[in-house]
């Protein structure tokens, strides 16, 4: 039996392309359309956050900014490790936490005593920012900064002087260390804290009290190449998670003058909006260990590798980028278990990825436009592509010639003229004589919409051959729906395609038998939604089923 004879993509929008500027004149875009800024940083990929500080030292995540500076001692902190250790694991930048929500300084700053000049490492003159941004230069690492708005040690915080105070430290990181090619700020929006001695919890105008605005304009004049990260971007957005994955479809768009820091609905971050205005890609910021800073318990919960590489695919494999957070230990140090993983991580990655089965190949297309033609896609240029007069179900075909393995598929869309590939499947037939099933399982809750859009074509020569599509929704409200468009064709008189489709509901009577039983609302659709996709979850490897597990209960 012969397999892997083609590979057949249904492109759910236009074109697949990968290409410069100058391209423009043949191909229109659809607005909105990212800056070169942007796209910059987009091609970096994967890049390193680094959290450091009296967390580390007092075992904490969240330190209350109460911490004695005296604790702070690293005997052997050595940035150049760190930035050896990142390159090794294909890192192309790295973006230091100067400031986390206790309010401890890592650089010699002159608005607070609560930083590095008052703590025993290198009798008060070091300054970690400053070796950071040093080692960086010396290996090659674009270098960024992250200072958390939120500062749990400062009595002023909450009023307008702290804002000052804040501005005042923001331009310090931003005029004495080289350019920054990231400048990253979150969402936290107050709470518990030492305050100076207060001990209390303080909360702000979460919209307003930062004055966000202002910041972004210090930053622009002072930093005017660095992309400003936050919740809502502008420059990019938070994923809406810290587990590292976006969503299978994630749009680098975003309504304007919606999303603002500590945004309520912040899973739809994963996704980003189709129809949204605003240009601001997702970035998927993650930690090689469950915490965010160092715990010697968690030396034996370090990501292992297929994890790292199962996390590579499903944030830059998913139109994101991916911020692997590396805890530097009580020595200074990024620790052994950790260095191993990452950079055994990059090398596998670039295992999977230096084969391309494609290169030189010329495929079949459904159209093109004047010189994007179908062999761009595989001349192994960036700056060619090509595109498809079609505006809807554009496929690619490619035949193999002979039995071959195919284990990843690389596509990549030209995104600036702007983001149309909604979605994509993948078929292959096998040659003559062969059988295949293709099975779509969805959901649709909250309002959402599931489509599918597959091609399945058997060629004129693979005869006497059968293909099964069978396509099951649940939906599990009634604002939702599912539509399904499917594409068959056959091109030998001897061969069959046979496509079915199903949709249920979660009915009122299933939730009240299940209810009557003990379990809770959530929890009987939760049941009803796994039993939904048990026969789909046994066909799984044993780490994607734990992951469809994780993300079936956020349903």
């Amino acid at each position: 039996m012969k397999k892997s004879l083609l590979v057949a993509l249904c492109l759910g929008l236009a074109a697949i392309t990968a290409a410069a500027q100058r391209n423009y004149s043949q191909v229109a875009p659809i607005q909105p359309v990212p800056t070169a800024k942007q796209m910059a940083w987009q091609k970096l990929g994967t890049y390193a956050f680094i959290h450091f500080g009296l967390n580390t030292f007092n075992d904490k995540e969240w330190g209350y900014g109460n911490s004695d500076v005296k604790t702070f001692n690293p005997k052997k902190l050595d940035c150049e490790q760190w930035a050896r250790t990142l390159v090794a694991a294909g890192m192309k930048g790295v973006i230091i936490t100067a400031k986390h929500h206790d309010g401890f300084c890592l650089w010699p700053t002159r608005t607070t005593d609560y930083c590095i000049r008052n703590t025993p490492y290198k009798n008060g003159e070091g300054d970690v920012v400053g070796e950071l941004s040093q080692a960086c230069k010396k290996y090659g690492l674009k270098f960024g900064v992250y200072l958390s708005p939120w500062d749990r040690h400062q009595a002023s915080y909450g009023s307008p002087y702290y804002l000052k105070l804040y501005q005042r430290q923001l331009k310090e990181l931003l005029s004495n260390y080289g350019e920054l090619f990231e400048v990253w700020f979150d969402g936290a929006n107050g709470g518990d804290g030492w305050y100076g001695g207060a001990e209390e919890s303080r909360t702000i105008d979460r919209r307003n009290y930062y004055n966000f605005p202002r910041i972004f304009e210090i930053v622009n004049s002072l930093q005017p190449n660095a992309t400003l990260f936050g919740d809502g971007g502008p420059g990019c957005r938070w994923v809406g998670n810290e587990n590292g994955f976006a969503g299978e479809t994630c749009w680098s768009t975003i309504p304007s003058n919606t999303v603002y820091p500590g945004f309520k609905d912040y899973k739809q971050l994963q996704f980003g909006w189709e129809d949204g205005d605003q240009w601001t890609p997702a970035e998927c910021d993650v930690s090689i260990r469950p915490g965010w800073f160092y715990h010697e318990k968690e030396d034996s919960k370090v990501k292992t590798v297929e994890d790292l590489c199962d996390l590579y695919y499903k944030s830059v494999g998913h139109n994101a980028t991916m911020l692997l957070n590396f805890p530097v230990d009580k020595d200074g140090l990024i620790h052994p278990i950790d260095s191993a993983n990452a950079v055994n991580f990059h090398r596998k990655i670039r295992q999977e990825l230096s084969v391309n089965l494609l290169k030189g190949i010329t495929p079949k297309v459904d159209s093109q436009q004047g010189k994007h033609i179908g062999k761009n896609i595989t001349d192994g240029q960036y700056d060619t592509f090509w595109a498809s007069k079609k505006k809807k179900d554009a496929y690619i075909e490619f035949q193999l010639g002979k039995p071959k393995s195919i284990t990843r598929l690389m596509l990549q869309e030209y995104i600036p003229l702007g983001q149309r590939v909604k979605a994509f499947s993948i078929y292959y037939q096998q040659g003559k004589n062969t059988k295949s099933t293709i099975i779509s399982k969805s959901i649709a809750s909250n309002g959402g919409e599931s489509n599918y859009r597959g091609l399945v074509k058997i060629s004129a020569n693979a005869t006497n051959s059968e293909s099964f599509v069978k396509c099951d929704t649940i939906i599990l409200d009634d604002q939702s729906k599912s539509d399904t468009f499917p594409k068959n064709i056959v091109l030998n008189d001897t061969s069959t395609i046979e496509h079915e489709a199903t949709v249920s509901k979660v009915s009122a009577e299933k939730l009240f038998y299940l209810m009557s039983k003990g379990l809770s609302e959530n929890e009987a659709k939760e049941l009803i939604i796994m039993g939904f996709v048990s026969d789909f979850k046994k066909e799984l490897p044993v780490e994607y089923a734990i992951e469809l597990n994780r993300l079936l209960k956020t349903v």
